[in-house]
């Protein structure tokens, strides 16, 4: 029903003769009124909304919430508790320093005692390194809400508790699960993962350079790695490499120090500068047969360890997503222009419901599919589309995002800039949109298109 419009003599009589005879000693209310009758009704509707103006200004607005179905609301309570751990701590701790970390292209290390007292990896993986019964939802939620804040926070995280501990829990002895995977746990020694190469990236496993040469009780490396997260700083790597007999791929852990073994950390990144990449060359680098991963199975343990890892790529997308939207949100709900808030405009409401639409497909997509990991019905090509679509959709919403905030969009101390940067390594690794796209195409036509 549309409202009727109000009897003027009704709203004369509500008037407060004596404050309007206070008014008329200060105010020429017939030349006020006189000019009120010459006004248009765009003019009076103005007008009406000043009058209104100290009123509405006191009406609390909405909070910037990304969940607007409230998915992670019907979440259990234990991974709901997960995520509001990892959310306060984004807050308190990462949040104050990661500008200035990000100008310094420097990962925060004195932070990882603090991240330490989570005893977030026991939330995915138990003491044995068998996965927790929901822990790629789990997975999920930690990486959501850190790239709500940092996405280079949830890389260096999904590094080590991911691409390292997999490799090791999939296709360690169990001698080297029992030295390795407590410390992991504890976060008392760091991992990284070296797969990607110079010259290979998606094309790695068919043209891996890196080669290792059985020599009595050792293995001789050579090659070289590329993009290695948390290298710089670990206490190993998993480094995978071609065996020059048998052309099977292996996997060593190579601790560092060992001789041989060198890293250079990559500077002039634009994107994820807080994660620190390092470029290893591997040199005659002589690593014992107790420290070759025991139990896998060429390529087959590797593609297992990416399966696991890509799905939290995904959620990747949707958090920095997410986080690009609220802080467009509240600055549209503050920021001023020719005398209202930006947000009361019709163009950036588009914007706003445009990126809100992105964040909450997504966000269905990837806990569905991490619904399906956890029960053992992801395949590659279900995580494959979810890297597709939700970094194509985090891509959109973070342009949208810098849009929102004009020109002080382009700086760092409002925030979204990181995101639009971070957002152009999301869409590109773990295997590139093009890439993933063929997979899904392969499953869906029965046709392979890759070269």
């Amino acid at each position: 029903m549309t409202s009727q419009p109000r009897n003027p003599m009704d709203l004369l009589a509500q008037l407060d003769l004596e404050a309007l005879g206070r008014l008329s000693q200060k105010v020429d209310l017939p030349a006020l009124l006189n000019g009120a009758s010459r006004l248009n009704d765009g003019q009076l509707k103005q007008l009406s909304r000043m009058l209104a103006g100290g009123s509405e200004q006191q009406r609390a607005l909405p909070e910037a919430n990304g969940d607007f179905y409230g998915q992670l609301a019907e979440l259990g309570a234990e991974q709901r508790a997960v995520a509001a751990s990892v959310a306060d701590f984004m807050r308190a701790h990462v949040a104050p320093i990661m500008n200035e970390h990000w100008s310094r292209d420097e990962f925060p290390q004195h932070l990882i005692p603090e991240l330490r007292k989570l005893d977030l990896l026991r939330r995915v993986w138990n003491e044995d390194g068998t996965r927790k019964s929901d822990a790629t939802v789990m997975e999920g939620l930690i990486t959501l809400e850190a790239c709500r804040v940092d996405v280079s926070t949830a890389v260096f995280f999904g590094v080590h508790a991911g691409l390292a501990f997999a490799s090791i829990a999939l296709g360690g002895s169990p001698e080297q699960k029992a030295e390795w995977l407590p410390k992991m746990l504890d976060l008392e020694a760091i991992g990284a993962f070296g797969l990607t190469e110079p010259e290979g990236g998606s094309q790695v496993s068919q043209g891996m350079r890196t080669t290792c040469r059985r020599d009595g009780d050792n293995w001789v490396l050579n090659g070289e790695k590329y993009w290695i997260g948390n290298s710089p700083f670990s206490d190993f790597t998993v480094v995978w490499a071609r065996d020059v007999d048998t052309q099977e791929v292996r996997g060593f852990i190579v601790r560092t120090g060992t001789p041989g073994y060198s890293v250079r950390k990559i500077e002039g990144k634009v994107a994820l500068r807080i994660v620190e990449n390092g470029h290893i060359t591997l040199e005659g680098c002589r690593v014992p047969e107790t420290d070759r991963l025991q139990e896998v199975q060429g390529w087959r343990t590797t593609a297992e360890v990416l399966r696991l890892t890509r799905a939290g790529v995904a959620w990747q997308g949707v958090g920095c997503a997410l986080g690009a939207y609220e802080l467009a949100l509240r600055y549209a709900q503050t920021r001023e222009q020719f005398g209202k808030r930006i947000g009361e405009f019709q163009l950036i409401q588009n914007h706003l419901v445009h990126m809100l639409g992105n964040v909450t497909s997504s966000l269905s997509m990837v806990l569905r599919l991490s619904h399906m990991a956890d029960t053992g019905q992801m395949r590659d090509e279900h995580a494959s589309l979810a890297k597709v679509v939700t970094a194509a959709r985090c891509r959109e919403t973070v342009a949208l995002a810098r849009e929102t905030f004009g020109g002080n969009g382009i700086l760092l101390d409002h925030g979204v800039i990181k995101h639009f940067a971070d957002t152009e390594a999301i869409y590109s690794y773990e295997g590139t949109n093009e890439i993933n796209t063929l997979v899904v195409g392969r499953a869906i036509t029965g046709f392979s298109a890759f070269v």
